[in-house]
């Protein structure tokens, strides 16, 4: 039996878990006052403060041996996109549309990785790939009819906004694996690097915006909220790029295991999120209907 820290498929499927609870803190720490670039600075400063304090502790001198500007740039790039402005996108989509929808949507991910991959690094794109287009795009016609997400109700067009947060993580996953398999840099150190990267965009954002609104002034509350689901990130992230990292960690097989996390936010949504949002026959299906799509995309 293979270790699970050299197993591929165990490894990605650790985050699908613990993605599909993060949106049950995110949606309660948006619920009671908290801002997406607040959630998003909140989440990732947990994470770098980790990463960092892992890295001295475990690598000390010897960390980014061997690192080159070009990966360096890579991971800087991979953080600002899918870490900054993917995670901004993120929390707003589950204010609009719930956690349960929200993360559903964002399974269309492999889409854009698998895309992004057959240009970029050359991956193979079977014959399934019309065939499961079909069914993700039925998977999101479902969940447009389902009734369900947030109680205080929601448009077809705020279903742009988990898309548009799956198409930056469908781009940054693929500059990742990149990075990890043409550098010798470990996967603690390039998701420290993709993480500090995303923090410096945010905080850079925050200081710009501070001459119209603090975005910083919310309920201390949903820090609470929001440094609990960073903590269910840094396991997860790291998981992931531990997965990416592995020779046979191909995106195509990383990616659909990681999107199974709506199915896992379906459940904790219904069991945790009753006063907030409506967990229908209609988002199961959906749900179920785009992992299944974004499985065959990628086979």
């Amino acid at each position: 039996m293979t270790a699970p820290l050299t197993n591929p498929i165990a490894l990605a499927l650790l985050p699908a878990v613990l993605w599909g609870l993060t949106p049950i803190f995110d949606k309660r720490g948006m619920a009671a006052g908290g801002g997406s670039v607040q959630a998003s600075l909140v989440v990732v400063i947990v994470e770098v403060a980790f990463y960092w304090t892992a890295i001295a502790a475990l690598r000390g001198g010897s960390a980014f041996s061997g690192l080159t500007p070009e990966i360096l740039a890579v991971f800087v790039g991979a953080g600002v996109v899918g870490t900054a402005l993917g995670r901004i996108v993120i929390f707003v989509g589950v204010d609009r549309v719930g956690a349960s929808l929200n993360n559903a949507v964002l399974s269309t991910r492999p889409l854009f990785a698998t895309l992004v991959a057959l240009v970029a690094l050359g991956e193979p794109v079977g014959p399934l790939t019309i065939a499961g287009i079909v069914v993700l795009v039925g998977g999101l016609a479902v969940l447009t009819i389902s009734k369900g997400g947030d109680l205080q109700g929601w448009e077809p067009r705020d279903l742009a906004w988990p898309l548009a947060a799956a198409a930056t993580f469908g781009v940054a996953n693929v500059a990742r694996r990149y990075g990890l398999l043409e550098s010798p840099i470990t996967a603690l150190e390039a998701v420290a690097l993709n993480e500090t990267a995303g923090m410096i965009a945010l905080a850079a954002y925050v200081v710009a915006a501070r001459g119209r609104a603090n975005v910083l002034a919310r309920p201390r509350e949903t820090y609470a909220y929001f440094a609990s689901s960073g903590l269910l990130t840094t396991v997860a992230m790291l998981s992931l790029m531990a997965a990416l990292g592995l020779e046979s960690g191909r995106v195509a097989l990383v990616d659909p295991l990681v999107a199974t996390a709506p199915l896992f936010t379906v459940i904790f949504a219904a069991a945790l999120l009753r006063e907030f949002e409506r967990v229908t026959k209609g988002v199961v299906a959906g749900a179920a209907l785009i992992v299944v799509g974004a499985a065959l995309i990628t086979l």
